[in-house]
């Protein structure tokens, strides 16, 4: 059973996590690179401001983005901003986002987000959360994979390796951390691959942020997969 209230808080968490580590910037790193090809550490927070709204968008019933063409137009439109706006911006959608999760609910139905993907409104803060999580990592000012909290890691691989599930590009696959083991890729009666390695490295691979050098693969290659 999804703890939606449990997520916000945690959600609200992380964000205050992220925000005291901005701050401490100084303000011209925000037009140095992040970790994402192509994106400066302000189109990651230009990023994260407006997803807030559009995942507050969806918890009031209204579309995720109008379009991907305004949503990656407000991301650049954004991105330019000082450090100083881009902070307030940033609490400002995430205190939408605190506000429209504190609405009395359903949290049973269902909502749709981008590109007609759809899930449970009960899932909307964990996801918050992971694109919170995960992009902190993104800005690279010293959040490390590593350093993600053990129930979100855990969850996020969960997560994953049920998205990649039944792809039909992705070989049977086991997973394993030496404690847990998750199973993703197409229905088999065994697993063709086997992936072991650290909680960081595997989440780094699954999520696209690691190449996976780190890990042990037996049974064949590391798969690749899709993009998130």
């Amino acid at each position: 059973m999804i703890d939606h209230a449990h997520d916000l808080e945690s959600v609200r968490e992380a964000t205050e996590r992220l925000l005291t580590a901005v701050a401490e910037l100084e303000a011209a790193s925000v037009t140095q690179s992040s970790r994402l090809p192509g994106w400066s550490r302000g189109h990651v927070l230009a990023h994260l401001a407006r997803n807030a709204d559009a995942l507050a968008n969806v918890l009031h019933g209204r579309p995720m983005y109008v379009d991907a063409t305004v949503r990656d137009a407000d991301i650049e439109r954004d991105a330019p901003r000082p450090l100083a706006v881009q902070l307030a911006d940033l609490r400002d959608s995430a205190a939408r986002f605190q506000e429209a999760g504190a609405a009395p609910a359903d949290w049973s139905r269902t909502v749709e987000l981008r590109n007609g993907v759809t899930d449970a409104a009960a899932r909307v803060p964990f996801r918050r959360r992971a694109e919170v999580e995960l992009h902190h990592v993104d800005l690279g000012i010293g959040y490390e994979l590593e350093d993600l909290p053990e129930e979100f890691a855990v969850r996020e691989i969960d997560f994953l390796a049920e998205r990649f599930a039944g792809h039909p590009d992705v070989p049977p696959t086991r997973i394993e951390d030496g404690t847990r083991v998750w199973h993703s890729g197409r229905e088999a009666e065994g697993p063709e691959v086997t992936v072991e390695g650290s909680r960081a490295d595997l989440l780094g691979w699954l999520a696209g942020r690691r190449d996976g050098a780190a890990l042990t693969v037996r049974g064949g290659p590391l798969p690749a997969l899709p993009p998130l």
